[in-house]
């Protein structure tokens, strides 16, 4: 039975691909502006957005995750059969998530040479974050997962 929570961690971070919608919103102006973001399950994949007339793609990388799993072991109590009277040493996998989400970072390159630079923090399916550009122009972002079908 200790091995459910194992092979449930297993199946959502490794075996899942999502597609994001990336919203961004320049912080000089109202117009907003579109582009995709890829997890492909490994913390880890593409990203493409578009400004103006100049598309932007690179990768993105997670650096912290939005949720922490280990084993914690040493706490005494109940443990039906063991030690005398019932009574042992417990432990087992715990799972604690993170209250600011995951945070990724990504580059990406127009055509033409240009960068923009990205930050994204979140979870379950929606974030936010922050992306410049090589002129300093800075964009707010929103990120939502796709709806599947």
């Amino acid at each position: 039975m200790k091995r459910v929570p194992i092979l449930i961690l297993a199946a959502l971070l490794g075996g899942c691909a999502t597609t994001y919608d990336i919203t961004l919103m320049p912080r000089d102006s109202g117009k907003l502006y579109a582009g995709i973001l890829e997890d492909v399950g490994k913390s880890e994949g593409r990203v493409s957005v578009t400004l103006e007339n100049r598309t932007y793609n690179g990768t993105w990388v997670q650096v912290t995750s939005d949720r922490a799993t280990g084993y914690v072991s040493g706490g005494v109590g109940y443990g039906g059969r063991r030690g005398w009277g019932g009574w042992g040493m417990g432990g087992g996998f715990v799972s604690v998530d993170n209250p600011e989400g995951s945070l990724a970072t990504a580059l990406l390159q127009s055509a033409d040479g240009q960068g923009l630079r990205c930050e994204f923090r979140g979870s379950y399916g929606t974030g936010g974050g922050r992306c410049r550009d090589d002129s300093g122009r800075e964009y707010d972002v929103q990120l939502r997962a796709k709806a599947t079908t």
